[in-house]
């Protein structure tokens, strides 16, 4: 039972990641590169966050104390990628055997975004993961069965949210729209704010509005890259 348990929260977790890399980057030498890039930089983003937690003594017992410098240095970073990636678009466009590579400004965002959110799923589920193979399980005498599903369709949520939140944060700095900028941030904020109520297993709270800023942030992200409503219809049906 534990193991089914391992891999349906593995699945629930990094199934549409790795469906989205599979038909999206992994034909692409380039993109695969970038996508490593935006990894490592979540990955330093964290080690810089956890130097903080750890410095100050006082505030280790206080995760939103963490959390807040942990979204700015992520944010931070997220620039850093758009900077980064800006700078060299040309010489990408060059050397990659993809002619197609680069033509839509917020690819790279996308890529970016991709490696960003699943590094963070990594990090966030694999000790969870760990525990779910046992021995025993979660529910019987303490804590809920629910604690692992909630914690995979916690991690899709911010590994898709990342995602999504290159591509408008990029999109936004591309247009000097710096509302695009504040929803990114902001909900940033919120939906990291929102998990911290599963510490009181209120996952119901927590789940529900994450999935629904997902979905407007999805639409935004949508709309950013230029999508539209017929585009969108015809992905689906194939009508031209």
């Amino acid at each position: 039972m534990t193991l089914a348990e391992f891999f349906s929260c593995s699945l629930l977790a990094f199934g549409p990641p790795l469906v989205m890399f599979s038909l999206t980057i992994a034909n692409d030498p380039i993109k695969i590169i970038i996508m490593i890039a935006a990894a490592f930089g979540w990955l330093v983003s964290f080690l810089l966050s956890s130097l903080i937690w750890y410095a100050v003594v006082p505030l280790r017992t206080y995760l939103a104390f963490g959390m807040v410098f942990a979204i700015i240095i992520q944010e931070a970073f997220r620039y850093g990628m758009y900077l980064l990636l800006r700078g060299t678009e040309a010489g990408l466009k060059v050397i990659s055997e993809n002619q197609e590579t680069g033509n839509n400004k917020l690819e790279m965002a996308y890529v970016s975004g991709l490696g960003f959110g699943t590094m963070n799923g990594a990090f966030a589920l694999i000790n969870v993961l760990a525990d779910s193979v046992g021995p025993g399980s979660l529910g019987l005498h303490s804590g809920t069965e629910y604690f692992f599903v909630t914690s995979a369709a916690m991690t899709l949520c911010m590994t898709l949210l990342n995602t999504f939140w290159s591509v408008i944060f990029f999109s936004g700095l591309d247009n000097k729209n710096y509302l695009k900028i504040l929803w990114v941030i902001g909900s940033h904020f919120l939906v990291s704010g929102l998990s911290l109520l599963n510490k009181k297993e209120l996952y119901i709270v927590s789940i529900l509005p994450s999935y629904v800023i997902l979905i407007i942030t999805a639409l935004i992200a949508f709309r950013c890259a230029g999508g539209t409503k017929q585009g969108l219809i015809q992905s689906f049906t194939g009508r031209q």
